[in-house]
C-alpha cells in the first residue's frame, strides 16, 4: 500500500504521465481509470468531468463512513475535487461463501446507525441530485418528502410519468406512514447498493459507489433484488439475517423501498422504468389497511 504521503503527488504524477492509465467502464459520468505503476502495481482512479460540487468528495465521504463499520467497503486512499483514489481490486466470480460474509458485513453497516435521516453532506445518485437535509422524523415522512416528491416533477416533465402517475404517487406517499412496518431508527446506509455496486474479488465481495445516508435498511436489501438481482442474493440474506434478523413483513414492503431508485431512473432515462415503477404504485393502491 502506497503512504499518503506520496499518494498526494498523484495529480502531478498523472499530469506528466508517470503511470500507465487504461480505461475503466464507469457507471457514471466521472471517467474511471486503473492507473498501472513501474512496479506493477495498480489503483483505481475516478476523475470529475461534470462540475459537479462536491461529486467527488460526497462519494469519499460516504466511503470512510461506511468503511468506519466494515472493511467490506473499499477504502479511499486520495480524495480531492478532482480525484477519488481507491485500490485497485482484481475482479473474480461471485461465490454463495463470499455472498453470505457480505450478507454480514452489510448487517455491521446498518447497525453502526446515523443519527438521523439524511446526511450532512450533498447527496449525489448516479448522475443527478439526491436531498440529504437531515429530519427527526418518521421514516415513512422523511422517505416521502425527501426520496420521492424531489423525483416527480422532473419525471413529470420529462414525460417519464404522466399527471396521473404523479398524483397516484403522492397518494401512495401519504399512506406510507401505514405501510412502513415497525418503526426502526436510522441505519447507515449504502444507499445505492444495486448488483453494480457490488464488486466480487477472488478473496471476498466489496461494497462500492455508495450514494451514503442514514436510512431504513431494508432499502439496502430492496436494491439488490433489483434489475436481475445480485448473484447468490439468497446466501446474502441469510448473512444477513444472522447478524440482524428483519422485522415481519419485509419481503411486503420491497416494492416500496424500489420505489426511489426506479424514480431515479425516470429522471435521468425517461418513460422506460414508468411501468416497473407504476406497477409497485399500483399493488400497493390496491392494499387495503
Amino acid at each position: 500500500m502506497r503512504d499518503p504521503a506520496w499518494l498526494r503527488t498523484l495529480p502531478l504524477l498523472i499530469e506528466h504521465q508517470r503511470v500507465r492509465t487504461t480505461p475503466v467502464k464507469s457507471e457514471t459520468s466521472a471517467t474511471a481509470q486503473r492507473l498501472t505503476f513501474d512496479d506493477g502495481s495498480s489503483l483505481f482512479a475516478k476523475f470529475a468531468e461534470n462540475g459537479r460540487p462536491g461529486f467527488l468528495a460526497a462519494e469519499a465521504g460516504g466511503l470512510r463512513w461506511l468503511r468506519e463499520a466494515s472493511d467490506a467497503v473499499v477504502e479511499v486512499l486520495y480524495a480531492d475535487d478532482e480525484m477519488l483514489v481507491e485500490p485497485w481490486l482484481e475482479p473474480g466470480q461471485p461465490s454463495p461463501g463470499h455472498a453470505r460474509e457480505l450478507g454480514r458485513q452489510i448487517a455491521a453497516v446498518h447497525a453502526a446507525g446515523a443519527e438521523r435521516y439524511g446526511a450532512p453532506w450533498t447527496g449525489y445518485i448516479g448522475e443527478t441530485f439526491m436531498d440529504n437535509t437531515e429530519s427527526d422524523s418518521t421514516w415513512a415522512e422523511w422517505y416521502a418528502a425527501r426520496r420521492i416528491e424531489p423525483y416527480l416533477g422532473p419525471s413529470r416533465d420529462n414525460g417519464a410519468l404522466d399527471s396521473s402517475d404523479v398524483a397516484a404517487i403522492e397518494a401512495l406517499a401519504a399512506r406510507l406512514p401505514g405501510l412502513a412496518g415497525p418503526a426502526e431508527p436510522p441505519a447507515r446506509t449504502h444507499g445505492d447498493l444495486w448488483w453494480g455496486n457490488v464488486h466480487w474479488t477472488a478473496e471476498r465481495a466489496w461494497m462500492i459507489d455508495p450514494a451514503a445516508h442514514g436510512g431504513h435498511r431494508e432499502t439496502d436489501l430492496a436494491n439488490l433484488r433489483l434489475w436481475g438481482g445480485v448473484p447468490h442474493f439468497e446466501s446474502i440474506l441469510a448473512g444477513y439475517q444472522e447478524v440482524s434478523p428483519l422485522a415481519a413483513g419485509w419481503e411486503e414492503r420491497v416494492g416500496l423501498h424500489q420505489m426511489f431508485p426506479l424514480l431515479v431512473h425516470t429522471t435521468l432515462f425517461g418513460r422506460p422504468y414508468r411501468a416497473q415503477l407504476m406497477g409497485i404504485v399500483s399493488h400497493f393502491t390496491k392494499l387495503s389497511y
